[in-house]
């Protein structure tokens, strides 16, 4: 069932809210941005990620060269401690159908780690632009 979920940053100047459902699964992805960073992500749909603190204290970065039009990826991150919060991306096929916010779900304030651990995993082969599929290789991810 979709819950809006509540996040922050490490040293807590930055707060949001994202609704999503963990029953849908947690997200690795074995592109290079995911993979260095330890992303493991939620969706979101649409604009639904709502700022409620510290906004301004947030930056954006986005991969140049990028495999992603230029335009349709931002990752989000908080400039006081570096937490990678959540990114802002564009896809046209299921179930995205536009814009989505992946929300790196070691930020959320409001799960315990039983819920984490319950939530399925899925694997994505993001490095290959393959979202949708797994890649050979999962355990290192």
């Amino acid at each position: 069932m979709k819950k809006t979920h509540s996040g922050s940053c490490h040293c807590g100047a930055v707060h949001f809210t994202a609704p999503f459902d963990l029953d849908e699964g947690i997200r690795k992805c074995n592109c290079t941005y995911c993979f260095k960073t330890g992303y493991r992500k939620a969706f979101a749909y649409g604009d639904a990620v709502t700022v409620t603190g510290g906004a301004a204290l947030i930056g954006h970065y986005a991969a140049d060269p990028s495999s992603w039009p230029e335009g349709t990826i931002d990752h989000m991150f908080c400039t006081k401690c570096g937490t990678q919060l959540f990114s802002r991306g564009y896809l046209e096929f299921e179930p995205f159908n536009g814009w989505f916010h992946a929300v790196n779900v070691s930020t959320l304030d409001d799960v315990t780690p039983q819920e984490l651990d319950a939530a399925p995993i899925i694997h994505e082969d993001g490095l290959h632009d393959r979202q949708m599929q797994a890649p050979s290789l999962t355990g290192y991810l």
